[in-house]
């Protein structure tokens, strides 16, 4: 008796920890059923994927939905539109929300936002603070929770922990892998009157190197005295990639599409404001640096950091002006365009936006496929040639850094536990996002 199933994708080349080989790849109730040739096999639905490649659906795993209290710049739908749009099948959202996401209440409402309107699905991370440390062993284990995430240095929003008491005593409480923005908020506020009024090609003068550095190293060591996890976000200098590569054990490392792709002084100078955020986008070595890492294997993950801000924000002139830039519907199709370069393989992409994911945070049943997984899919065409524009993006705020830019390889196809969500640039189902569930949470 031949097997039914609810969807069969046909003729696809499959990319997985086990390499690419054409294979059929059938869903039932969500999840994968089977792998292989399906020839015998019928279904509700049938899609020839010939031509095309089905990785493992893209986990991003730093995003700034801006919801609740600043939902001008986006929201949870916004965002998550602009997620699947681009190829990304779940993301984890961070906690410089207004009111900050910092206590169980907090969690519960973002979620109950999230479920079954974001078209992705989605966690959480709980901000880390002085006044909520005692909690942080509980928070740290709610539904739809990602981990801790602290600021060491202040980026948009007000939370911010900057001194290494204060970091070492939430390190002393929890058990998962916590996230930081490693930035040394007393060379920062030192470093002020480098800024120059209406120059952001200082704004890597006044964040510099040092600052980066510094701080990273002060939280490796308060690892190491708590016996602790961190997972160091959007790496930007050499000397941090130099650095951790020798402390793999406590410190995993996260890069972004954008340090790995602009640099200093172009992109201020072609850009503007829409190029600054923080830590910075760096001069052209240490964009090397980062790419020498990501060869390395030093670089875990990737993740967009994005952190959309209306244009008429960004159109302020320097200082004023805030940091961030759109990147969660780029993410995908601007690294393909570096493999398709030789920059990096399929497979070590794979391992960047899925597995790493997966392996660090202890995801269930995501970041590969494989039968009883979640059938989360990214499909592209590695040969599409298309340029990006700000018409594309989704997001409410409505632009990229990368407007004009024509890239090769892009995402045709997005689903989320077996349903078909975008197809081809069009947004295909409504929102049907649900909790990420973790390993250690269970």
């Amino acid at each position: 008796m031949a097997q039914l199933f609810d969807l069969l994708l046909k003729r696809g080349t499959i990319v997985n920890q086990d390499g690419a080989a054409m294979r059929d790849l059938a869903i039932s109730g969500g999840r994968i059923a089977a792998l292989g040739n399906l020839s015998g096999a019928s279904a509700g639905e049938t899609i020839d994927c010939h031509g095309l490649h089905i990785l493992p659906g893209v986990i991003d795993t730093q995003v700034h939905f801006r919801e609740p209290g600043l939902t001008h710049k986006e929201d949870l739908e916004t965002g998550s539109r602009s997620a699947v749009m681009g190829g990304v099948t779940a993301v984890f959202e961070m906690p410089n929300t207004d009111p900050l996401t910092t206590s169980a209440q907090a969690m519960a409402d973002k979620v109950a936002r999230g479920h079954h309107r974001m078209h992705c699905d989605f966690a959480f991370f709980i901000g880390g603070t002085r006044e909520n440390t005692h909690e942080l062993p509980v928070l740290e284990r709610l539904p739809g929770c990602a981990g801790v995430k602290v600021f060491m240095g202040s980026s948009t929003g007000s939370l911010l922990v900057e001194d290494d008491e204060g970091v070492g005593n939430i390190l002393k409480v929890i058990r998962r892998r916590a996230s930081f923005h490693s930035e040394d908020e007393y060379r920062l506020n030192e470093r002020k009157s480098l800024r120059i009024e209406g120059d952001p090609r200082s704004h890597p003068v006044w964040r510099d190197e040092i600052a980066a550095l510094q701080c990273t190293q002060r939280l490796v060591r308060l690892a190491r005295e708590t016996g602790r996890r961190v997972h160091v976000l959007h790496i930007t200098t050499a000397e941090e990639m130099d650095f951790l590569k020798d402390h793999k054990d406590v410190a995993s490392v996260e890069a972004t599409p954008h340090h790995l792709t602009l640099a200093a002084p172009e992109c201020y100078e072609r850009l503007g404001t829409r190029a600054q955020m923080n830590p910075p986008v760096r001069g052209a070595s240490h964009r090397d640096s980062i790419w020498r890492g990501l060869d390395q294997g030093v670089v875990d993950v990737l993740g967009s950091d994005h952190a959309p801000h209306t244009v008429a924000e960004k159109a302020k002139s320097y200082p004023a002006s805030p940091s961030g830039m759109t990147g969660v519907q780029t993410l995908v199709p601007i690294m393909l365009d570096h493999v398709n370069a030789g920059r990096l393989s399929l497979a070590r992409l794979v391992d960047l936006t899925s597995a790493g994911a997966a392996r660090l945070f202890g995801i269930a049943c995501k970041g590969r496929i494989a039968c009883g997984y979640d059938a989360d899919l990214t499909i592209v065409d590695l040969k599409r040639r298309q340029t990006i524009t700000n018409r594309w993006i989704a997001s409410r705020a409505g632009w990229t850094p990368y407007d004009g830019v024509a890239v090769t390889g892009w995402p045709v196809g997005t689903f989320v536990r077996g349903a078909r969500v975008m197809w081809e640039g069009e947004l295909v189902a409504p929102g049907r996002g649900e909790a990420v569930r973790f390993l250690e949470t269970m």
